[in-house]
């Protein structure tokens, strides 16, 4: 099973530096990944609308009149109502929500697990090793595999059938 450890000793790797072993190690190493890796992986995961992490929620009215959107979500994709904060406000009792949440790294797919070692390798690039030409290059590096990861998603499932739709009938 996977984990942020061996995520972190991925994007370790890339660099050329040691892995760690764990994120409590007294090591400016295992500092920068403890104090990275959960921003970087939710900004990641919200960035796109990866199919791994996007939910269909169901929320409820709280005391307030307003939907509270749970902590775990990082991003509404689509809401029948007006985001404000962290609530949403809609005239309705209850309210289906489609959203990235935050999931756990062992749920990630392996084109995600890539992409995610070579974000952070560029992120812990300058710290660790302030080299321009490997931060570019992990730039580079990172720029082809999101728009590989973003193809593989897009692509793992078949695409919503069309039916009943005037231009396309009118074809046939």
């Amino acid at each position: 099973m996977l984990t942020k450890i061996d995520l972190c000793s991925m994007a370790l790797l890339k660099l050329g530096e040691q892995p760690i072993q764990s994120f409590s190690d007294d090591t400016a190493t295992a500092q920068l990944a403890r104090t990275l890796f959960d921003p970087i992986t939710d900004a990641l995961i919200a960035s796109h609308p990866w199919r791994f992490a996007t939910r269909q929620l169901t929320l409820t009215k709280n005391s307030d009149g307003d939907f509270l959107i749970p902590s775990d979500v990082l991003r509404v994709l689509k809401s029948g109502g007006d985001i404000v904060g962290n609530k949403i406000v809609a005239p309705t009792d209850n309210l289906t929500i489609t959203a990235c949440t935050r999931v756990g790294v062992d749920m990630f797919p392996g084109y995600f697990v890539s992409l995610v070692a070579t974000k952070l390798a560029m992120e812990f690039c300058i710290p660790l090793s302030g080299d321009q030409t490997v931060f570019r290059m992990l730039a580079a590096l990172y720029e082809s595999e999101l728009q590989s990861a973003k193809f593989i998603d897009s692509t793992t499932a078949p695409g919503a059938k069309i039916d009943n739709f005037s231009l396309i009938n009118a074809r046939f």
